[in-house]
């Protein structure tokens, strides 16, 4: 099965093909703000005429536009296609590219830039990765808190690091040709966002 992979939830901007659990080929960008006018033509550059049987798009948490732009392309694509979409977690892809990276890892706390100073965290273990507790939207030192001696990665590393008082962990960001380290368990979310957090706009009572 050919799955095209679209990861948009953060200032990285990648597609990737696999085959059967291979990677086949991939682009990857760090872009900021201009997803809406990179994703489709990144896309176009890796497939070309090529279609593939299903596709794989972050869901979030991270930038609410990025992760709107991600989602809308996979499922305006799985519509004209007639494929199946699914989604993954951007916390979880980077909890399994942190404990690829070093087998003596156990646990891992990821930690990507939010919105109102905050920053999604959650911690994972390995070998099999395994989440521990859902995701949450902290303050860094409550974050830190929450990431006790672990090493902390993403894009929210340094000001979690810096609450801790420490240097142990790595800013990042996601990259879809990654996905080919994720468990099948953590790629079968509906694709919806993910945004972390509750709306701050609130319903009249």
């Amino acid at each position: 099965m050919r799955i095209l992979v679209i990861e948009a939830a953060t200032a990285a901007c990648s597609v990737a093909l696999l085959d059967g659990g291979a990677l086949v080929d991939a682009r990857h960008e760090v872009v900021g703000r201009g997803h809406a006018e990179r994703l489709v033509p990144m896309i176009g550059e890796l497939l070309g005429d090529d279609r593939p049987d299903a596709i794989l798009v972050d869901c979030g948490p991270g930038s609410f536009t990025g992760v709107r732009v991600g989602l809308a392309a996979a499922r305006a694509l799985a519509f004209g296609w007639q494929v199946p979409v699914h989604g993954y977690s951007t916390l979880a892809l980077l909890a399994a590219t942190a404990l690829a990276a070093d087998p003596t890892r156990t646990a891992v706390t990821i930690a990507v830039t939010g919105g109102h100073g905050e920053v999604f965290v959650q911690r994972f273990t390995g070998p099999a990765l395994t989440a521990i507790g859902e995701t949450q939207s902290l303050i860094p030192a409550d974050a830190a808190q929450l990431a006790g001696d672990d090493p902390v990665f993403g894009s929210g590393a340094p000001v979690l690091l810096t609450a801790r008082g420490d240097a142990d962990g790595l800013e990042c960001l996601p990259v879809a040709a990654d996905v080919i380290l994720l468990p099948p368990a953590f790629t079968n979310l509906p694709a919806t966002p993910l945004y972390g957090r509750a709306p701050d706009a609130k319903l009249p009572s």
